[in-house]
């Protein structure tokens, strides 16, 4: 059987025939160990006593006394005793003939068609031989393994009973955890209790408890996302509606006037929608890709797209390159993180200020800096910039309040540091850095 069909399948059931097979191996093993020892024993033993009676057998009138009835005529041990000259004195059973054996101690023999097992001891006066059949000492020796394997057998039985009854009362235990995750509604806040959860899942219970908090979170965050979008929507959309019912009485010249006012407020409204529909794009998990470019050709173009802008408030837009990069990433999300924050920087700087866009490499990682001349940031707006509708001083500036969002959801989308904080020069305005990591660039002309 598959064993990943098994682990897929049931965890109890996989638990069983894993703990089974582990118990069925070890106790073949425990088995096979006590039955080669205990035969090994039972040989020892049996030698032991031979090598007892050869020492102990005498010739008096004890031997000529028959065998217990009892005693079956296999198990009879054979003694011969021969005297200084080499002649049998006595042979027990009468019928049994085994060889002498030229030199004392064990021997294995074969001797009218059976095997024997062989003590031969003597002296200057007789020499002693006991023989026994190897049948019997092995019958004696299997039993003796046999009975040393029997718990061993009864013991595997009883450990899979126990398994299971162990693995039903966990199994049970996590069913109850999977019924109070099921019944958790949608909207549910309270995190799911620890009290008498394995140890082993308990890291699942929390990592769970981890997503229940994330998921929330996110959810508050749409909500707000939500509300704060239809809040922002319904300015642009009510001033339209009022310039669309005040057409109907106006002369021609007043209607040109409002017709204008409806196109900027139509185009407002639908610059919030795209960015709006930017951050949901940006929001998605989806894999960045790695395209290759040249930095430096693309601020020129993010320059070049701005200048309308900058010509528009009077901001005189400037750039400082002093090295180039050819980095990976998606050009288009790239290109919109750079327009974001040259776009917000002009919109903040008074008419007569400055914007200047430099590149340059720190530590060997590229570096593009925007700096500006507006009012800075006002006290507290640090933690808040990249919040999502959040405008900093002066409020009347245009703009919805997305673009550093998007920007920020780019640059963690490529793994890119970015800040923007007052210029620390002592200089009224802002620096928004963007730093690249080293290992994902190669510097210099490709």
């Amino acid at each position: 059987m598959d064993g990943r069909k098994i682990m897929t399948g049931s965890l109890r059931g996989a638990a069983l025939i894993w703990m089974t097979a582990l118990l069925t191996l070890v106790g073949l093993a425990a088995m096979v160990v006590a039955y080669v020892y205990a035969r090994s024993e039972a040989a020892e033993f049996l030698d032991g006593q031979l090598r007892q009676i050869a020492l102990n057998v005498g010739t008096g009138p004890a031997l000529a006394a028959g065998p217990a009835e009892d005693l079956d005529p296999e198990d009879h041990v054979a003694v011969t005793i021969w005297d200084s000259a080499g002649r049998a004195v006595h042979q027990s059973p009468p019928n049994t003939l085994i060889p002498r054996q030229a030199r004392p101690g064990f021997a294995n023999v074969t001797a009218g068609g059976e095997s024997w097992r062989v003590y031969t001891i003597g002296d200057d006066v007789r020499t002693v031989q006991v023989a026994q059949r190897e049948t019997v000492r092995a019958e004696i020796a299997d039993s003796a393994a046999l009975s040393a394997a029997a718990p061993i057998l009864i013991v595997i039985p009883l450990s899979w009973l126990v398994v299971g009854w162990a693995m039903n009362r966990m199994i049970k235990r996590l069913n109850g955890l999977a019924e109070e995750i099921a019944a958790r509604s949608a909207t549910a806040r309270e995190p799911i209790l620890l009290d008498g959860v394995p140890a082993e899942v308990r890291p699942l219970a929390e990592s769970l408890n981890g997503l229940i908090g994330r998921l929330q979170a996110s959810i508050a965050a749409q909500r707000r996302f939500l509300a704060d979008a239809a809040h922002e929507l319904r300015t642009p959309l009510a001033a339209m509606q009022i310039q669309i019912g005040n057409l109907a009485g106006a002369d021609r010249a007043d209607r040109d006037e409002r017709v204008a006012a409806l196109a900027a407020g139509v185009k407002r409204a639908g610059a919030l929608v795209n960015q709006l529909l930017d951050l949901a794009r940006l929001d998605e998990s989806a894999p960045v890709t790695n395209e290759r470019f040249q930095l430096g050709a693309l601020l020129l173009d993010c320059v070049a797209d701005s200048a309308p802008l900058a010509e528009e408030k009077g901001v005189e837009i400037g750039t400082d390159f002093d090295t180039d990069a050819t980095i990976r990433g998606v050009e288009q999300e790239i290109r919109s993180l750079f327009v974001n924050l040259i776009d917000n920087a002009i919109r903040y700087t008074p008419e007569g200020g400055t914007v200047d866009v430099a590149l340059f490499l720190q530590e060997n990682r590229p570096v593009v800096e925007i700096v500006d001349t507006g009012p800075g940031l006002p006290k507290g707006a640090e933690t808040r910039i990249f919040d999502r509708f959040y405008r900093g001083a002066p409020q009347d500036a245009p703009g919805t309040g997305l673009g550093l969002a998007i920007a920020r959801r780019i640059a963690e989308r490529h793994g890119f540091d970015l800040s923007v904080e007052n210029r620390a020069d002592g200089a009224s305005g802002v620096v928004a850095r963007v730093v690249m990591p080293a290992e994902a660039n190669r510097f210099g002309a490709s």
